[in-house]
């Protein structure tokens, strides 16, 4: 078990898996109950959700805005994700947390999350599962916050982000999230290296 401060307790770890599977809702678990751990909250161009609030949930970036933070450099991964919108993460205050000796977390989509292996091969990465595809439809289709057009394009997605787990370190299936949430903070905490 590593000490907060220690090399192991500062690294990045990026959390992505397929929409719907509950990325957001684990990281809102994680927020509530692990204060201690930092959390980046990415830059979107996409409409607000009901409920979410800007610099909590994600900064709500215009498109310009965003324009700029991609020119300047300030963002450690970017990219538009089903077809629409555009994510990314700032850097700068991932650079802070980690200089600061936090255990900091990174929730984004599988493109995001390559291109941070790229940039900080050194992150833990963790794929995060549903139980089963059938959870994984129900999930979107419950959440009720696309148009049917849309959590077409989003299944369409998911196919091929579940595809992609084998390029993670870890993986959590994500069946009950408080379970999933402690698992997830005891692989931070344990300094976990790729391939454990």
């Amino acid at each position: 078990m590593s000490l907060p401060g220690s090399p192991t307790a500062s690294r990045l770890t990026v959390l992505a898996g397929p929409t719907a599977v509950g990325k957001g809702t684990l990281t809102a678990w994680v927020r509530e109950h692990h204060p201690e751990i930092w959390i980046s909250v990415s830059a979107t161009t996409r409409r607000r959700r009901p409920g979410e609030q800007d610099g909590v949930h994600y900064h709500f970036v215009s498109e310009t805005e965003f324009d700029r933070m991609v020119a300047e450099d300030e963002l450690l991964e970017w990219a538009v994700v089903h077809r629409g919108a555009r994510y990314g993460t700032p850097r700068q205050p991932v650079v802070e947390a980690l200089a600061g000796g936090r255990p900091a977390l990174l929730e984004i989509d599988l493109q995001g999350a390559r291109q941070v292996r790229e940039r900080m091969p050194e992150a833990l990465f963790v794929f995060l599962a549903p139980p089963s595809w059938e959870e994984l439809v129900r999930r979107l289709v419950g959440r009720g916050t696309e148009t049917e057009a849309e959590r077409e394009l989003r299944l369409q997605s998911a196919r091929s982000e579940l595809a992609a787990e084998s390029e993670f370190d870890v993986t959590i299936v994500n069946r009950q999230i408080h379970d999933a949430g402690e698992e997830l903070v005891e692989l931070m905490r344990s300094g976990a290296s790729p391939g454990q």
